[in-house]
C-alpha cells in the first residue's frame, strides 16, 4: 500500500510514518504545508530549507504548496488529488494520537481525494507514546511553545528529564493539543543526522518560536 504522508517536520509524523512502514505500507512522497511566504511550515513554523533537509535524509520527494487558514482545506484536497495521481497513492498518514476533529477533518479531506486516512498512533497512551519515540530513537527538539512553558524550553531535546518536567508543570507530554511543537533532527528512518542550531528565539501572538539555521 502506498501513502503520502503528511509531514510536520515533527515527532508525531515521523513515528507515524514508522508505524505505518512497520504495517508493511510503502511511503511515496511527504506533504507540507508552507504560509502565506512560501518560507516555513503553517503548523510549525520550521524553516522550509530544514523540511527539506529532512526529506533528502528520508530519501522521499516532499511536496508544498503554500496557503492561508482560509484556504487551506481547499487547497489540501487539490493537492492531495495531484499526489494521488502523480505517485498512485492508496492512502494518506497523519500523526494525530486523539483528537476526533483532527481525525474527522483527515478522514473528509482523504475521502475526497479518493484515498484512506491511516492514523498509526490514534489512541495510543500518550506518555507511552513519547517513551515508545524516544527508545525508538527519535531524537527531537522543541521549535515552538506556549508561555506556559515559555521560551526556556526552546530548543530542549524530548527526553525522560522533559517529561517529568512537563508533567510539573501540567502540561500534556504529548504537545498534542498544541502545547507545543518539535523537529526530529535524527531518526532511525534517517540516513543522516540534521545539523540545525537555535540561533535565537521570537515571540509572535503569545507563542514562543525558535530561529533555526541549518548547517
Amino acid at each position: 500500500m502506498s501513502f503520502m504522508c503528511s509531514w510536520s517536520g515533527g515527532k508525531d509524523s515521523c513515528y507515524a510514518m514508522h508505524m505505518a512502514i512497520e504495517n508493511s505500507c510503502k511511503p511515496s512522497v511527504l506533504l507540507n504545508v508552507l504560509n502565506e511566504y512560501g518560507d516555513r511550515s503553517r503548523s510549525h513554523g520550521i524553516p522550509k530549507e530544514i523540511v527539506v533537509a529532512q526529506a533528502k535524509s528520508l530519501g522521499l520527494p516532499i511536496h508544498f504548496f503554500e496557503s492561508s487558514w482560509e484556504d487551506y482545506e481547499r487547497l489540501y484536497i487539490q493537492n492531495l488529488k495531484s499526489l494521488k495521481a502523480k505517485y498512485h497513492l492508496d492512502s494518506a498518514v497523519f500523526g494525530d494520537i486523539d483528537i476526533q476533529s483532527h481525525r474527522d477533518w483527515e478522514e473528509k479531506v482523504s475521502e475526497a481525494a479518493h484515498l484512506e486516512a491511516i492514523l498509526p498512533i490514534w489512541q495510543q497512551e500518550r506518555k507511552q507514546l513519547v517513551l515508545d519515540m524516544i527508545d525508538y530513537g527519535i531524537e527531537a527538539i522543541i521549535v515552538s511553545c506556549n508561555n506556559i512553558l515559555g521560551s526556556d524550553f526552546i530548543g530542549r531535546v524530548i527526553d525522560r528529564a522533559l517529561i517529568k518536567d512537563l508533567e510539573a508543570l501540567g502540561v500534556d507530554v504529548c504537545g498534542e493539543n498544541g502545547e507545543y511543537h518539535t523537529l526530529v533532527v535524527r531518526a532511525p528512518l534517517f540516513k543522516e543526522r540534521i545539523k540545525v542550531d537555535v540561533i535565537g528565539k521570537e515571540i509572535s501572538s503569545n507563542y514562543n518560536f525558535a530561529k533555526l539555521q541549518l548547517h
